[in-house]
């Protein structure tokens, strides 16, 4: 799995590299006419399929329906159950709230451009999604790597766990996390707004994501391909490489275990969590790390299963999450039900 994230920062990296020389021949073209810097995007989205588009507003409104409940009875819950005040739940709280957050940022503007038509987005309020989407994604990637960690002390350390994991240590973990990829998102939305935008305004993408809208500037981005470089190897790479170390250390605990019941007891703490670092991360490789033919210049039309897989990452993956833990987690299913009958749990 790290060597599929080094490959996304390396195609990263190249497809920015094609913007950039696509940058340089629009500057050279335009240097005879005058550039008209744009005050508003257009959001392409799903408009070369006119007869579809119905079809998504359904199924967006009811995956972010379910996003919205499923989350929120997961942040309740661990909030009024005295049983989940600890570590691992901490942190499926905050990625809870980070999940609607994320798609709270993108997909109600995506509704209201499925159905009313209305697709531009003024340049302050493509900012602010840019800001949004890209600080959610690098503090869930920081988050997963905690949570990997945490579940390392609960299977190789057990004894040593409250005092490893203490209160003040995995509210400092979470706070970093946050903090982290906050100014991690300011940075690079500075970066790319502050380029002239002339010409073309039009983003071929349902939201405002970075890359889409690099490939609209027309100036030198040498400092954005810098900063992202960095940015992948910090929030993508080390926490990899967290959940990696944490995992093989954990496979090689249990596998030393004599009890098969502890055996199972071990994979159940771990399986939940392990399905969604593979969901997350296999579909940024796929969205990346996939040759794109249609990078090169003067190709803007982006493929009907690239808009699919930029649906399933940026909304099914969230909504499949508290699903995940609500399945695989007994804990979390004894609470839920707990909410919901307000029986006592035995």
């Amino acid at each position: 799995m790290i060597v599929q994230v080094i490959c996304t920062v390396c195609f990263l990296a190249v497809n920015t590299f094609h913007v950039r020389s696509f940058d340089f021949l629009k500057a050279d073209d335009m240097g005879e006419i005058n550039q008209t810097l744009v005050s508003e995007f257009l959001l392409r989205g799903l408009s070369g399929y006119p007869k579809i588009e119905i079809v998504y507003f359904a199924l967006i409104l009811v995956m972010y329906l379910v996003i919205l409940i499923g989350n929120g009875v997961l942040i309740i819950a661990s909030i009024f159950d005295s049983h989940l005040h600890t570590p691992m739940y901490f942190f499926l709280g905050n990625l809870s709230f980070l999940d609607i957050c994320y798609t709270s940022s993108s997909v109600p503007s995506t509704l209201v451009s499925l159905i009313s038509k209305k697709r531009n987005i003024s340049f302050s309020g493509c900012a602010v999604q840019m800001f949004f989407g890209f600080a959610m994604g690098s503090t869930e990637c920081l988050l997963l790597g905690m949570m990997a960690f945490d579940r390392y002390v609960a299977v190789c350390n057990p004894l040593r766990y409250p005092i490893i994991l203490s209160k003040v240590a995995y509210v400092l973990m979470a706070s970093v996390s946050w903090l982290s990829g906050g100014i991690n998102s300011a940075v690079q939305t500075l970066l790319a707004m502050r380029l002239p935008f002339c010409g073309n305004n039009i983003i071929n993408h349902f939201a405002c994501e970075i890359l889409a809208v690099l490939k609209l500037a027309c100036a030198d981005i040498s400092l954005n391909i810098i900063t992202m470089v960095i940015s992948n190897m910090a929030f993508l790479v080390l926490p990899l490489m967290v959940i990696f170390f944490s995992y093989m250390f954990i496979l090689y605990t249990i596998l030393q275990m004599n009890s098969a019941t502890g055996r199972r007891k071990a994979f159940s703490t771990c399986s939940a969590h392990l399905t969604v670092v593979i969901i997350f991360y296999g579909t940024i490789f796929f969205m990346y790390a996939k040759p794109k033919s249609q990078d090169l210049i003067g190709e803007e039309k982006l493929q009907a299963s690239d808009k699919l897989i930029s649906l399933f990452y940026g909304v099914v993956t969230p909504m499949l999450n508290p699903i995940i833990y609500s399945l695989r987690n007994n804990d979390v299913k004894a609470a839920v039900k707990y909410l919901l009958n307000k029986k006592p749990i035995h």
